[in-house]
C-alpha cells in the first residue's frame, strides 16, 4: 500500500496587486485633496479616512512581503515603492491638518500644485498595473508611465517657483507665513511622488 504524497507550495500573494489596491487608494485620496484645495472643506474628512486606509494597505503588503516565496520584483523595491506612495498621502493629510490649524485656507497655487500632484499619482496608479512584467510591453509602459508622472512633477516646480516668487509682493505676514508653509508641504510630496517613479524606473531595469 503506498502513501499518496502531498506537496504544498510556499504562498505567493499577489504583492503587485496589493501595490496596486494601495496606488488606487492614493489616487482616491488625491481627487479628495484637490476638491478640498477648490474650496471643499468637508473633503478633508475624505482625506484622513483614505490616509487611513492607505496605512492598512501598505501593512498589509508589508506582511505579504514577509511571506512571499518569490515575487514578480524585489521585495526591497515594493518596500520602497509602498514606503514612498504612502508618504505622499500622508503629506495630503498634513497639508489639510497644518491649514486648518492655522484657519488658513488654500489658495490657487496650492490648488494648481494639487491637481498636478493627483495627475502624477494617476500616472504612477497606471505603470504600478504593469508592474507585473507578463507582457512583453509591460516594462515599457511601467517605464513611460513613471516618466510622465516625473512630467507633472517638473511643471509643478515651475508653479511652486513662481508661487514662492509672488508671495515677495505680500504685505500680510499671515498670508506669507501660511502660503510659504502649504506651498513646502505640497513641494514635499512632488518629491515623494519622483521618488516612487524613479524607483519604478530602477525596479524595472533591474528585471530587465
Amino acid at each position: 500500500m503506498t502513501r499518496a504524497r502531498r506537496w504544498f507550495l510556499p504562498r505567493s500573494p499577489d504583492v503587485i496587486g496589493m501595490l496596486c489596491e494601495q496606488a488606487e487608494l492614493t489616487h482616491q485620496g488625491m481627487q479628495a485633496f484637490v476638491a478640498w484645495t477648490q474650496g471643499a472643506p468637508e473633503a478633508a474628512d475624505r482625506v484622513r479616512e483614505i490616509e487611513h486606509a492607505c496605512d492598512d494597505a501598505r501593512r498589509s503588503l508589508v506582511a505579504a512581503l514577509r511571506e512571499a516565496f518569490t515575487t514578480p520584483l524585489a521585495p526591497e523595491d515594493l518596500f520602497t515603492l509602498s514606503q514612498s506612495l504612502d508618504r505622499v498621502m500622508n503629506g495630503a493629510k498634513n497639508t489639510v491638518r497644518e491649514a486648518e490649524a492655522m484657519q488658513f485656507p488654500p489658495d490657487h497655487p496650492t490648488a494648481e500644485m494639487a491637481e498636478l500632484i493627483r495627475d502624477g499619482v494617476d500616472h504612477l496608479r497606471q505603470a504600478c498595473a504593469h508592474l507585473d512584467g507578463r507582457t512583453d510591453s509591460s516594462g515599457i509602459v511601467a517605464t513611460s508611465e513613471a516618466d510622465a508622472a516625473i512630467a507633472s512633477q517638473r511643471r509643478l516646480e515651475r508653479v511652486y517657483r513662481q508661487a514662492m516668487t509672488d508671495l515677495a509682493d505680500a504685505t500680510e505676514l499671515r498670508v506669507v507665513i501660511g502660503s510659504r508653509e502649504l506651498y513646502r508641504r505640497l513641494s514635499a510630496m512632488s518629491e515623494d511622488l519622483v521618488t516612487v517613479a524613479e524607483r519604478i524606473w530602477y525596479a524595472r531595469v533591474k528585471e530587465s
